[in-house]
């Protein structure tokens, strides 16, 4: 028997007991919505008729049974009298969602549609499906349960302070990312890159910055954080600074491996055709190191965002993510925390996907982006 058979058969064995059993001490699921929806669910699951179906037809309602279960569970853990008092019916049924969800994504894994429409709608449900129900299980667990909020507030709660707290974020986000991360990430990427190819074409500037770059590399951020800070001051400059330092090695070192990286018989071919240091540098050894620079870039566009955030916790003017991150945990703010945190992750997050879509253009021919 397969795994996705059992994980259903388990999911409506389970539903069909949570239902049955009592939400908290004083309330049932028959005082609240989908009562009898989740209990014919629970049938057609506990049937194990799900694992038998026509693939398209499966996944519809692997969707539709879970989609019912995540919803009734939603609605059970708002609810006045369940929040912070939830039962013995609240945790099987919670153990039954994670086991259908379990089953969907398995089940979408596998899927393979004839349709390409369908093709790339099941490739990207699969990372959506999954989001979606780690967030439901965050806000589930940390409403029915009671969760203080100063330990983990729930995501309802972060997406409401963030729509609230919009022109904070904007203003915190031009200060952190336009003002210093941006900057620092393009001129310490854009040097390195640039020592890399002097360091090619004089040969001891190699040997002696590469271990350069593995020490630098080795330092904490919070021990040059500081000295960049009094060096530069507590605006935006500072920060960028940090910046430089942090993506200036990673180009310089990953620059210098792809330049060695085209063969050898195509160096030999370019000597043959009398082709200059730079006119091979230009047409082979450059588009050879296009994966490793944006290897690169794609690591500098992390480390810049972590660098000026971090760097914004040791002085900056009364704005910026770090500094509102380090001001609202002193005052027990944390879904103005995770609220920033949210910001940096979608900054982060979309930055890395611009470079990575550049990336499958410029580098076509790269094994690892053929048939994309």
């Amino acid at each position: 028997m397969s795994t996705t058979r059992l994980a259903a058969i388990a999911t409506g064995a389970l539903t069909l007991l949570g239902g049955l059993a009592p939400l908290t001490p004083k309330v049932t699921w028959s005082a609240l919505p989908l009562p009898a929806l989740l209990l014919a669910i629970a049938v057609v699951l506990g049937a194990g008729v799900l694992p038998r179906l026509v693939d398209g037809f499966a996944v519809a309602v692997a969707t539709l049974v879970t989609a019912a279960t995540a919803v009734a569970l939603l609605i059970a853990a708002h609810a006045p009298s369940v929040a912070g008092e939830v039962g013995v019916g609240f945790v099987i049924t919670l153990i039954a969602l994670w086991l259908g969800s379990w089953a969907l994504i398995e089940r979408l894994t596998v899927w393979r549609p004839t349709s390409p429409a369908l093709a790339r709608l099941a490739d990207a449900a699969v990372p959506i499906v999954f989001g979606a129900f780690l967030f439901l299980f965050w806000e589930v667990i940390t409403v029915g349960f009671g969760v203080p909020a100063v330990l983990l507030p729930p995501p309802s709660q972060i997406a409401v302070r963030f729509a609230t707290s919009l022109p904070i974020l904007g203003a915190d986000f031009f200060q952190t990312v336009v003002r210093a991360a941006i900057p620092g990430w393009a001129i310490g990427s854009a040097a390195g890159i640039l020592v890399a190819l002097l360091a090619d074409r004089v040969p001891f500037l190699g040997r002696g910055l590469i271990p350069l770059g593995d020490f630098v590399s080795a330092l904490p951020l919070v021990g040059i954080a500081p000295i960049m800070v009094m060096w530069f001051g507590f605006d935006w400059q500072s920060k960028a600074a940090v910046v430089v330092l942090m993506t200036f090695f990673p180009a310089l070192v990953n620059t210098v491996a792809g330049l060695a990286a085209a063969g050898r018989l195509e160096r030999d071919l370019m000597h043959s055709y009398g082709a200059s240091w730079g006119q091979t540098l230009v047409k082979l050894r450059l588009p050879a190191a296009g994966p490793h620079i944006f290897a690169a870039l794609k690591l500098n566009s992390t480390f810049a965002l972590i660098g000026a955030l971090v760097a914004e916790f040791f002085g900056t003017p009364i704005v910026g993510m770090g500094f509102r991150i380090s001001t609202e945990v002193g005052r027990m703010g944390l879904d103005m925390v995770w609220a920033e945190i949210a910001m940096a992750a979608i900054t982060g997050s979309t930055l890395y996907s611009v470079l990575a879509s550049i990336e499958r253009r410029v580098t076509f021919w790269h094994p690892s982006n053929r048939g994309r």
